[in-house]
């Protein structure tokens, strides 16, 4: 039996195993270059400059889908449009932002 608080490793494996197949992104002098309008026009406070980050890692690399739990600064309705004009202005096209209950179809 396992202590509260200990996780499932065959559910562990199992995610590790599933996840292996995703590429990763790499971090490029235009993400970060991407990141730090995001944070300098005002949609990312500078404090929460990692959030401009993962926004431009997935513009600069043409990923589709953000999906993330961060409902202050990511998948904010009040700072989509500010985000969406700052990555578009660079040449990129921003991605859905969005919680993932917000991406599951009914």
């Amino acid at each position: 039996m396992r202590e509260a608080g200990e996780g499932d490793p065959d559910a562990a494996k199992r995610r590790i195993d599933r996840s292996s197949s995703i590429p990763s992104l790499t971090l490029t002098e235009e993400a970060v270059s991407l990141a730090e309008m995001l944070v300098r026009e005002g949609p990312i406070p500078e404090e929460y400059a990692e959030d401009a980050l993962h926004i431009a890692l997935c513009a600069v690399n043409g990923v589709d889908y953000l999906l993330t739990w961060n409902c202050k600064h990511l998948a904010n309705a009040a700072f989509r449009y500010q985000i969406e004009n700052v990555v578009e202005r660079c040449g990129y096209q921003c991605p859905i932002i969005c919680t993932p209950e917000g991406l599951l179809e009914e």
